[in-house]
């Protein structure tokens, strides 16, 4: 067989697979070498080679460490990105692997055992489950990847704790448990995380967070809510609310909630950090009101 013919078959297998693993294909090892030492082709890991414009691909790092290691398990950033949260940055694919691995451009190796039921699969990757993932992350995010996984509904608080539970000997869990007991009311966001500490510090009780409610036919949720007194508090300034169509649909929801008997006030976050016993004396004046 021709260089001609060996080139059509790893075009085809790159067009199907995305990459070619040496170790698969001996009879091509010859031709590889050729084409990286061209420059037509380059090893993202050992063995493992890509079209060098796709060598910096997240998902084709991610592929190919899945096919040279089938025992590695993506962790951290990279899991959370494969996951629940794809718009986190990661700069690194981080893995959990049982044995030493030499560092790698591009990779981020750990001797790591991840118990079995705490691993996820989609598509081929391995990745550790969305629980699992935002618990890693509180070294680095602090509360945003619990808040972001329980938002996404891609975990729920038990399996927080089921998973934290599995994992009690890691280093750095008395954080985590921290952080875990200070998500109970399933903060949808950082700014929501400091307003219900603040409820809870100042003893008030009888509200729901992100309250579901319909009303003349739409369904909205409620930052918090005093069902029984159909007294609703919006925290204005969240990711969700920063744009100009946004904040036409808040007035629209507002209204809907004014003539269906709610009373409303609202926050900024700056109120809240800024003004917090101003905050609490309002609040507490609508409760008696």
């Amino acid at each position: 067989m021709g260089m001609k013919a060996f080139r059509y078959e790893i075009d085809q297998l790159i067009n199907r697979d995305g990459l070619i693993l040496r170790r698969d294909r001996p009879h091509l090892v010859g031709p590889l070498d050729r084409l990286v030492r061209a420059g037509t082709l380059t090893a993202v890991l050992p063995g493992v080679y890509v079209p060098p414009e796709r060598a910096s691909d997240f998902f084709t790092r991610v592929t190919a460490v899945m096919h040279a290691r089938p025992d590695a398990v993506l962790i951290e950033h990279a899991a959370a990105k494969a996951s629940f949260w794809p718009a986190i940055r990661s700069a690194r694919v981080a893995c959990a692997v049982p044995t030493k691995v030499f560092p790698q451009p591009g990779f981020d190796f750990r001797r790591r055992r991840v118990p079995p039921e705490l691993i996820a699969e989609r598509d081929g990757i391995r990745f550790t489950s969305p629980a699992l993932t935002a618990l890693d992350l509180v070294e680095f995010v602090g509360g945003d990847a619990i808040d972001n996984a329980l938002r996404t509904g891609s975990t729920t608080l038990p399996l927080l704790r089921a998973a934290l539970e599995a994992t009690k000997s890691r280093r750095g869990n008395a954080a985590r448990w921290t952080m875990l007991l200070d998500s109970r009311d399933e903060p949808w966001s950082n700014g929501e995380r400091k307003f219900h500490r603040m409820l809870r510090d100042a003893g008030l009780t009888g509200w729901a967070p992100n309250f579901p409610l319909v009303v003349a036919g739409s369904r909205y949720w409620l930052d918090v809510a005093f069902p029984d007194l159909r007294l609703a508090i919006e925290v204005d300034g969240q990711v969700h609310r920063d744009d100009e169509a946004t904040f036409e649909g808040d007035r629209w929801r507002q209204n809907a909630l004014v003539v269906d008997g709610w009373r409303v006030i609202r926050f900024t976050m700056r109120m809240i950090e800024d003004h917090p016993d101003a905050v609490l004396a309002t609040i507490r004046a609508a409760l008696i009101g």
